[in-house]
């Protein structure tokens, strides 16, 4: 695989496929450019190096029909303020106008496709409409790396299209981190594992055991591992299928020496509400009728602890219900000693996210991954059919 780096763009059509695929709210509004600002290094050093921009994302599931809630437009206008720099924003992404409209490009231009996802064949992976899209560049560059996992026509089938393709900053620097993470990791190794369902990281939790040093789980998963250990758990969400999958992982931790820590106590409500009466119990002591909900100020002792010496740091999850006031500390406390740590900290998207930004510590983690579940899917060693894509692509046919 190469890198838009190691290759000729000077007045070449570059095609960017990047993941604009940011919230918005009723008034299409963006509420949160994140994923924009990811993809200014490969936006920027394409204009520098005087290529012709094209730019081209999803937006949502709009399942291949147009609609004014998942266009771009708002993102054309984001992208042109962050480049200081005027972006055309088309009103399709294929066609004789589009097509028109990029052979009008001059060296730097920059323009932004309307949503892919408004043709039935980008989720497709249709070889047609991927032509279509290569119609229109010299040089495939994609960045998208939060959208890795899945087959798409704009990420896979073009790259069989185009003579030239690599891959840009944003990927490459994914792909250096998980590698940091789980390739060569500089140990003592900890991994952070939280959210609802062990059914949603059961992979995951099994990759990871052979991998890291110390496991620390929290978050609503964690109530399965523990009624797994015979705890009563009161009303805690509880996947009762997975109990044996929870024991088998605590199982392999102990035989492989890997220290495995769950939650000593919790934050506990009779409902996930915001008005909720709370209080805090040891695991052992939830009452009928109640839930956890966070873990309590002993189990953020405990994993703080767990934490001081390591030197990579790996975390997705949070470890309560933390968009809920009453049940967010746990979270935001983690935040505090992950980021304050002298390790290598690598967060991995989407909630958790969420919480580094909201707690304002995100300047000081080392690196936060775009991708939720493309991240998931590298850890637990899934394929992904877009980098699997690049690289057989060679850089260049």
């Amino acid at each position: 695989m190469k890198y838009i780096d190691q290759i000729d763009i000077k007045d070449k059509r570059v095609f960017i496929r990047v993941d604009f695929n940011v919230p918005m709210d009723d008034k299409g509004n963006i509420t949160d450019d994140t994923r924009i600002k990811a993809h200014l290094p490969t936006i920027n050093y394409a204009i520098e190096k005087g290529a012709k921009v094209i730019v081209g994302s999803h937006l949502g599931r709009p399942k291949g029909k147009r609609s004014e809630a998942f266009s771009l437009k708002a993102a054309a206008k984001r992208l042109s303020e962050l480049i200081k720099k005027d972006v055309l924003f088309l009103d399709d992404c294929i066609g004789e106008a589009v097509e028109k409209a990029v052979s009008q490009m001059k060296t730097s231009d920059v323009v932004l496709l309307e949503n892919l996802r408004f043709h039935l064949g980008e989720e497709k992976n249709d070889p047609e409409f991927a032509k279509q899209l290569a119609r229109l560049c010299d040089v495939y560059v994609d960045d998208a790396f939060a959208v890795s996992h899945r087959k798409a026509a704009s990420n896979t089938a073009i790259v069989d299209f185009v003579d030239v393709c690599a891959a840009g900053f944003l990927l490459k620097d994914e792909l250096a981190y998980f590698d940091k993470a789980m390739g060569n990791p500089v140990r003592p190794l900890v991994a952070i594992i939280g959210g609802a369902k062990v059914s949603d990281k059961i992979g995951v939790l099994e990759k990871l055991v052979e991998k890291v040093d110390k496991l620390i789980v929290g978050g609503g998963m964690a109530f399965t591992f523990l009624k797994a250990l015979g705890y009563e758990i009161g009303n805690s969400i509880c996947e009762e299928n997975m109990l044996d999958l929870a024991r088998g992982i605590m199982d392999k931790a102990r035989a492989r020496d890997v220290k495995f820590y769950l939650p000593v106590d919790c934050v506990v409500a009779e409902k996930a509400s915001a008005d909720a009466e709370t209080k805090i119990c040891t695991v052992q002591e939830i009452p009928k009728g109640w839930m956890g909900l966070d873990i309590g100020p002993a189990s953020v002792s405990l994993f703080s602890s767990a934490i001081q010496n390591a030197k990579t740091i790996l975390w997705n999850g949070p470890m309560g219900m933390f968009e809920l006031d009453p049940f967010s500390r746990g979270t935001f406390a983690m935040v505090t000693y992950v980021a304050n740590s002298h390790a290598l900290t690598i967060i991995g998207g989407g909630d958790t996210d969420v919480a580094v930004h909201r707690a304002g510590e995100s300047d000081k983690i080392s690196y936060i991954s775009t991708g939720g579940g493309a991240f998931l899917e590298l850890l637990e060693g899934k394929p992904m059919p877009a980098i699997e894509a690049l690289e057989a692509s060679g850089g260049a046919k």
